[in-house]
């Protein structure tokens, strides 16, 4: 579980190709209580540590990550939002994100507002009824409001220290982005589509 507050941003050192696709990640943070098996999502996609150096960690992504996330386009030298999973009592400061992606957007315009920028991104069809104006939705792991949505598109405003602090700063249009639903709009999306018309309940 985390919260789409991003503590670093890392960089991949390698890429190597088999079975599964295998990432070499240095974080940016100390890695001495950092315990192999534990969860860290990357820019919106949880992984397990499964290997550390001195200064790096390894993860394996599976083909069936590949196919529903962005993973399968990173390179060496690519930027990464990190975040390590969230223990009891840490500060809840972003949203609760699951670090399994629902879907894949692309990059539509970003537009300087002040000292802040306006991102606006498309909206696939499988996302649109859990994405409303001043809810939640992780894009490549960065917890942001939605400010405004319209036919197959969303927008988020970022404040200066989100858009320095982020891979989002990097993004430009026809690029592509891992969503997460808000966990609660999941779940009543869920319900709905699942309702009997003639059940009662209002």
């Amino acid at each position: 579980m985390f919260t789409g507050i991003v503590s670093h941003v890392g960089t991949i050192r390698s890429v190597r190709d088999g079975a599964q696709r295998e990432l070499e990640i240095v974080p940016g943070f100390p890695l001495g209580d950092l315990e192999l098996g534990a969860s860290v999502c990357h820019s919106g996609v949880c992984l397990t540590v499964t290997e550390k150096t001195a200064d790096s960690f390894r993860v394996q992504v599976s083909p069936e990550t590949l196919d529903r996330t962005t993973l399968g386009q990173w390179r060496q030298g690519d930027g990464v939002n990190l975040e390590r999973s969230l223990r009891l009592g840490d500060e809840l400061g972003g949203h609760l994100v699951f670090g399994h992606a629902d879907a894949v957007g692309e990059m539509l315009a970003a537009t300087p507002a002040g000292d802040a920028f306006v991102l606006r991104f498309s909206l696939p069809e499988s996302l649109a009824p859990m994405v409303a104006v001043k809810g939640s939705i992780a894009v490549d792991g960065v917890s942001l409001t939605v400010t405004g949505t319209g036919d197959g598109w969303f927008e988020v405003a970022l404040i200066p220290h989100t858009w320095n602090h982020t891979t989002l700063r990097d993004r430009r249009p026809g690029d592509r982005v891992n969503l997460e639903a808000d966990m609660l709009a999941r779940y009543v999306a869920r319900q709905l589509a699942h309702r009997s018309p003639g059940d009662g309940r209002a």
